[in-house]
């Protein structure tokens, strides 16, 4: 996967394994997923947990090794800001 963010002061770009998602996602701290649940709609809220994004993550792991160059965001502003994530 790579990260690419620009601005008119500010360029970042960044390659990340896919192979790391699951281990970035045993390290995310509990409260993010505690504000994520806050901010869902209340019947989808429950299922918001690590373990619940962890099992979707490996089974889309196939689909997301044979879709390699997929541009799943592509944001361009009026300013000149650029946001791409390539898988």
């Amino acid at each position: 996967m790579k990260i690419k963010i620009r601005t008119k002061d500010f360029r970042f770009s960044m390659p990340v394994p896919v192979s790391m998602a699951g281990f970035v996602l045993k390290f995310l701290p509990e409260r993010l997923f505690i504000e994520m649940r806050t901010n869902t709609p209340e019947p989808y809220a429950a299922l918001v947990t690590r373990e619940n994004l962890n099992m979707i993550l490996w089974e889309c792991m196939d689909i997301i090794k044979e879709n390699k160059g997929l541009e799943i965001v592509h944001v361009e502003a009026s300013d000149g800001t650029f946001v791409s994530i390539r898988l």
